[in-house]
């Protein structure tokens, strides 16, 4: 089975990207077909300054293969050094309905949140359609925020083979059930964009006051608490043990145990996590070059990948050959 998805590197990577997508890629690798690649020209909707942008790029680069994409086993490269998918975007946006991007919440959202409404935000779903089709996905792990740029994808592919006759495969979402949406620490889903994640990567001390951050109740310390509405355990119980969410949850009920030790647990269970990851990342920051050629590698075998669907769409809209 194929299956393809990327992230946005506009800024540094959290516990919610790694939960909501780079986690099941990583496991999806294994039996499956994965095509894997850095957002940057999604990413330049809200973040358009070249050499900013270009660092965060490796530094995403860096993230991903320390925590586990193999280029072995995946195809993994940077959006922009393939510019056949901004041609494929192209094609797509001549059948693709300008009401079905109005409807987009995502594009709504981020107006609302105070962001300039300009063609890219608007066009988003547009690409990153054109990002899954250009492979020919048969399945796009997504967080419930993008459930419904997958079903635009899915219009737009359908909507193209009715008119052209049998071009690209529709693709299906994955959406991993407990993790589709991670709460921020301010309890709404965690966003760069809102400013309340929990880096995966981030220096000690940045991590610790992340935690601690965590907003709560005001419920006393002594009485019992629910964790099932605490932010804090909501968090925590993402990446603990079955044994280790009981423990946490009976101290919770039990009265007598405070938000700022639980704060605590989730600190030293998130550090510990991370542990050897942050290992693996120190290596690869010392041979930055092998890095540049996983990337440049990964490229390659997604341009000669796509080549095929680009052929196609080409002979079927009549696009000069």
């Amino acid at each position: 089975m194929r299956v393809l998805s990327g992230i946005q590197p506009s800024g540094t990577l959290h516990i919610g990207n790694y939960l909501g997508m780079m986690r099941q890629m990583i496991e999806l690798q294994a039996q499956n077909e994965l095509f894997c690649f850095l957002a940057d020209l999604h990413a330049m909707t809200s973040l358009n300054r070249g050499a900013d942008l270009r660092a965060k790029t490796l530094q995403a680069a860096l993230d991903f293969l320390a925590l586990g994409i193999d280029p072995d086993k995946a195809v993994f490269w940077v959006q922009s050094t393939v510019p056949e998918i901004n041609e494929l975007a192209w094609y797509l946006s001549n059948i693709t309905p300008v009401g079905l991007l109005e409807r987009c919440h995502s594009y709504k959202d981020k107006l609302a949140k105070g962001l300039p409404a300009n063609a890219g935000l608007f066009n988003y779903p547009l690409l990153m359609a054109a990002d899954i089709l250009a492979v020919q996905s048969d399945i796009v792990p997504v967080g419930q925020d993008q459930k419904q740029h997958l079903e635009v994808t899915r219009d737009i592919a359908i909507k193209f083979n009715n008119e052209f006759g049998e071009t690209f495969q529709v693709p299906d979402a994955l959406i991993k059930e407990g993790v589709a949406i991670v709460p921020g620490t301010d309890g709404q889903k965690m966003s760069k964009s809102y400013g309340n994640t929990i880096e995966i990567f981030g220096e000690e001390k940045v991590l610790r006051k992340q935690v601690m951050n965590i907003v709560t109740d005001s419920t006393p310390l002594e009485q019992p608490k629910n964790p099932a509405t605490c932010n804090v355990f909501k968090i925590y119980a993402l990446l603990a043990t079955a044994e280790q969410k009981l423990a946490l949850a009976q101290k919770y009920r039990a009265g007598g145990y405070g938000y700022g030790e639980a704060k605590k647990e989730t600190f030293a269970l998130l550090w510990e996590y991370f542990r050897p990851y942050r290992e693996r990342r120190a290596e690869l920051s010392q041979n930055l070059d092998a890095v540049q050629k996983i990337l440049q590698k990964g490229t390659d075998k997604a341009r000669a990948e796509i080549a095929k669907t680009l052929q196609a769409v080409r002979e079927k809209t009549g696009a000069f050959l």
